[in-house]
């Protein structure tokens, strides 16, 4: 029963990003054809990636302009202002922490489908490496058995059989189908480089993966640290607090548009490849495969044929051959000559070996295996590892605006509490409502300074010889001054 042909369609996403202007450094439109070898590709990958720096000069300069409407529209803040501002930078607050809640569930998401669609494509890789590692053992191991083994047991035959001109003819003929069986397994193709190369490139991609995936939880994580930290120094008017959230606010800020660039490149670059993924590999595996072998397992249809189907069947038909020749001579020659036995029976042993790895190989040589890996290699990176690139370049941009917003937020919170410190500064301390005043009121010293007209001088001079009154009299005009400064209590 045939089994149905899986075939690749790009999604829509790819071909939207794939239609996004490329421009090299001189502003001159370009191909778009994935050319990552090439230098004109290159600059207009890094004239994309420049979209991250045009969001921080725009972020820079929305913060150039609040700074200078904040120092130059600055007014004593009276009570009447105070609610509006405290309220606006509430509600400011509220709007900004939601924004960067949403962009970090948003990153979250991004960060684990990008993850997803690159351990899918490693998979594949090294699921194709392994098949390929197989068809380099079988192909070795068949070639050492026949150019090794059955030639010295044909060889210590031709010896033995010297004298009977109707067996070395048997021989002779075996020789011939060991030649055959060489000859076309030498004509394969060489895929060891192929091999070599698929495994160091899944092993870089695995690593690169690893720490792009690191590197984008820390700085989500750094994102939900900060909202948490603004609500903190906001509600304890910390000042070292807020100078503390400033700094990392900047710092993710940055991050946060270098990252949109970084990711719009990397989502346009890969578009550009998931939209013809086939003329880009038959471009590369030229100097390893024909390009009949290429497209061969690229296209995996039942309309091309297989490369590898003619040499493998003069294999296989060679083997049949000595297997027919090695019985004859089990069957007659033994009889004459018992020394040859052990040599027919190593041929007979070399020869089902090799049959049975010609059996693998065949497996191993059709389209159907290395195919798969293939679609499972772009569904990984073109659907999930594309869509999650997307996803975080969504999060890049939500944090960004959501920290600038953030950034004059904080600034106007400073010139607030600038200007509550300084309304502290200004009240008289002799101000009987001022609180600090009457702390200070009942110090009983301060009170003896203020009965005798607040002299130093007299404070610790003894009442006698000074026209003071007596004792009583003294009691009684401090009790009262005491219930006179209760009144304002």
């Amino acid at each position: 029963m045939a089994t149905a042909r899986l075939d690749y369609v790009a999604p829509w996403w790819t071909y939207w990003l794939h239609n996004f202007p490329h421009f090299n450094f001189f502003f001159q439109s370009i191909d778009n054809t994935f050319k990552p070898e090439e230098a004109s590709y290159q600059q207009s990958l890094v004239c994309l990636a420049c979209v991250g720096a045009v969001g921080l000069g725009l972020s820079l300069l929305v913060l150039a302009v609040c700074l200078v409407c904040m120092c130059c529209c600055r007014r004593d803040i009276d009570e009447e202002t105070k609610r509006p501002d405290a309220c606006c930078l509430t509600w400011t607050a509220i709007i900004t922490g939601l924004m960067i809640c949403s962009a970090v569930g948003v990153g979250f998401y991004g960060n684990s489908e990008t993850n997803d669609g690159v351990y899918q494509l490693t998979y594949s890789l090294y699921n194709a490496n392994h098949t390929l590692g197989g068809i380099n053992n079988l192909v070795a191991g068949s070639l050492g058995n026949v150019q090794t083994g059955l030639k010295q047991h044909l060889e210590r035959l031709d010896e033995i059989f010297a004298t009977r001109m109707d067996y070395l003819q048997a021989l002779r003929f075996m020789q011939l189908m060991v030649n055959n069986v060489i000859r076309e397994m030498t004509t394969l193709p060489d895929i060891n480089k192929a091999n070599v190369d698929l495994a160091t490139f899944a092993d870089q991609t695995a690593l690169v993966e690893y720490y792009r995936w690191l590197t984008y939880l820390l700085l989500l994580i750094l994102d939900l640290v900060i909202c948490l930290a603004m609500c903190l120094g906001i509600a304890k008017q910390s000042r070292w607090l807020i100078v503390t959230i400033m700094a990392f606010v900047v710092l993710s800020m940055i991050l946060s548009w270098a990252s949109l660039g970084a990711g719009t490149a990397t989502a346009v670059a890969t578009s550009d490849f998931c939209v013809s993924p086939d003329k880009f590999i038959v471009n590369q595996t030229k100097d390893v495969l024909t390009a009949d072998v290429a497209h061969y397992y690229l296209f995996c249809s039942p309309n091309l044929p297989n490369p590898f189907q003619q040499s493998l069947t003069v294999c296989q038909r060679s083997l049949t051959t000595m297997q027919i020749q090695i019985q004859g001579l089990l069957q007659f020659s033994v009889p004459v000559f018992p020394t040859a036995e052990r040599d027919l029976l190593g041929i007979q042993r070399l020869l089902n070996s090799t049959e049975f790895s010609l059996h693998q190989l065949t497996a191993l040589l059709d389209c159907r295996g290395l195919h798969k890996d293939y679609l499972d290699a772009l569904m990984g990176v073109c659907y999930d590892g594309v869509e999650g690139l997307l996803y975080l370049s969504l999060f890049s941009l939500l944090a960004g605006c959501a920290l600038s917003a953030m950034l004059c937020a904080i600034f106007r919170v400073w010139t607030l509490m600038g200007s509550r410190d300084k309304e502290y500064d200004d009240i008289d301390e002799e101000d009987p409502f001022n609180p600090q005043s009457r702390r200070i009121s009942y110090n009983p010293r301060r009170n003896q300074s203020m009965l005798f007209g607040g002299s130093p001088r007299y404070e610790n001079a003894p009442l006698i010889g000074r026209g003071s009154p007596p004792p009583s009299t003294f009691k009684h005009l401090l009790a009262q001054y005491e219930d006179h400064l209760s009144i304002y209590d």
